[in-house]
């Protein structure tokens, strides 16, 4: 690494000093940089744990590094520092704090990676504590004109404790599960955070026994969550779970499941759940069938290439099964690389969505993804779709690009073209007036393009965003604006 490298290492920390994102005993979704991080070490062969499942225990970072990074100083320094200048300050134990306040003009209907405030305007204090075993996050926030018109929230909130390598928690935290910069299939941070319980591993480090050892680093997601009580059906409840592996260097595969059953007036059992883990649904039930689900395989293999890294990622999802596989498909492929200009480093992706059931590899089946002939307000949690921003039978392309500063500010940029609800009919139903539903209405083309600038302000870190359509986007609740401009303002104490 060149003096002139190190040196650019160095700003970057004593940056980071002042504005480093608060951390729990993970990496939440909603930091591009630390996912460019961790990715570009894992490509390159300097951390063995698998990228693909947000949040990102700080333990299967910390135990995944490997020594070699420090020979590859020139490709990875300033990725390196980042994530140990993360880890040193945020995952020990001890106690940690931060002041938000939000402003926007209007809450962006689509939606990526990064952090979203799905309010116009907002004031949060988020408290952490982090003991040898327990862990426990309060984030209360008012929100000034959300979508779902719920002003109080406790969104990221917590408490988690750890036994041997599992971590057992109960909260409300942002999850990301997929390859995709833009989009997950099954899972993302689109949609406020479900309030669940759930179980995975701390660190994701390969299996002892010989038998079992060529699976690598792998890791599992259990969790249970409940639906909001204003929908068809009230209260109704969702199983997750998700399992990942890595067997080669930089090949990460995912399989993932989401099983949406019971709630007001529907059964909810031990042998509802049996038949739904089982895949007894479908209709075969008839009037007892257990629920909804939707599932997904998801694969990434990433590599270097000189002195920077590329990945090739690709997400099917169905709704239904056929022969124990998914059916209905829904597809994601994407490829993502990196670069090193003007001082600092670059993180590129193209992705290519489509939720149009069977409509890239066979004949399109409308009104199918993410909704259900009995769970009519389908998978969507207040009025906003639990994963691609998209929502259902939608097509997409979007070309993105982060540019990380050497001094750790950040420049984004991202474009989109998509075609929304293709065949032009909206079967969600709407039961809760005061809910926006972010649900397009009819069929539209529409160009999307999302801006964003962070650096340091005032003492503490501030990002700005913008986001503007072409044309306004009719959903089923109504418009919304055609440009969205807002900015946050973190303090750390």
């Amino acid at each position: 690494m060149t003096l002139k490298h190190w040196a650019l290492v160095g700003g970057a920390v004593a940056c980071l000093n002042s504005f480093a994102a608060l951390a729990a005993p993970w990496i939440e979704p909603g930091d591009p940089r630390a996912r460019f991080a961790a990715q570009k070490l894992a490509d390159r062969g300097h951390m063995d744990r698998g990228v693909t499942s947000w949040p990102l225990m700080w333990s299967a970072v910390k135990n995944g590094a490997k020594a070699s990074a420090k020979a590859d100083g020139q490709a990875v320094g300033l990725a390196e520092a980042y994530l140990r200048f993360e880890m040193d300050e945020q995952a020990h134990p001890g106690f940690r704090g931060e002041l938000g306040v939000t402003g926007q003009s209007d809450i962006p209907a689509i939606t990526g990676f990064e952090s979203n405030s799905l309010s116009k305007a907002g004031t949060s204090i988020n408290l952490q504590w982090q003991g040898d075993v327990w862990a426990m996050g309060l984030n209360p926030t008012y929100a000034h004109e959300p979508d779902d018109d719920k002003k109080f929230r406790l969104d990221g909130s917590y408490l988690a404790a750890t036994a041997k390598n599992w971590v057992l928690g109960a909260g409300a935290i942002n999850r990301w599960w997929g390859p995709g910069w833009q989009s997950s299939l099954i899972l993302s941070s689109n949609a406020r955070p479900m309030p669940s319980v759930w179980l995975n591993r701390a660190d994701t480090h390969a299996p002892e026994t010989p038998w079992l050892n060529w699976l690598g680093p792998w890791d599992f997601t259990l969790l249970a969550g409940q639906y909001e009580s204003n929908r068809a059906v009230p209260d109704a409840k969702l199983i997750g779970m998700r399992f990942t592996f890595r067997p080669i260097d930089g090949l990460d595969i995912g399989l993932s499941r989401a099983i949406m059953f019971g709630g007001e007036g529907r059964p909810e059992g031990a042998s509802t759940i049996w038949n739904a883990l089982i895949g007894k649904d479908n209709g075969q039930l008839e009037e007892n069938d257990p629920g909804n689900q939707i599932a997904s395989i998801d694969v990434r293999y990433g590599f270097a290439i000189g002195q920077q890294s590329m990945g090739l990622y690709a997400q099917m999802m169905g709704e239904d099964e056929a022969g124990a596989f998914p059916a209905r498909k829904s597809w994601l492929l994407g490829a993502d690389w990196t670069s090193q200009w003007l001082s600092g480093d670059q993180q590129w992706f193209v992705e290519y969505t489509n939720t149009l059931a069977d409509d890239f590899l066979g004949n399109a089946m409308p009104n199918i993804s993410y909704d259900h002939s009995r769970y009519n307000t389908g998978y969507r949690y207040y009025g906003r779709n639990m994963a691609t921003g998209f929502d259902g039978d939608a097509e997409a392309l979007t070309l993105g690009a982060y540019q990380f500063l050497g001094d750790g500010s950040n420049v984004s940029a991202k474009v989109s073209y998509a075609e929304l609800n293709k065949d032009g009919d909206a079967r969600v139903v709407a039961s809760d007036k005061d809910v926006f539903y972010t649900v397009p209405s009819s069929a539209q083309k529409v160009a999307i393009i999302d801006l964003g600038l962070g650096t340091r302000a005032l003492s503490g870190w501030l990002d700005v965003h913008v986001q503007a359509t072409d044309k306004k986007i009719e959903f089923v609740s109504g418009e919304k604006d055609q440009w969205s401009v807002g900015a946050r303002w973190t303090y750390r104490f």
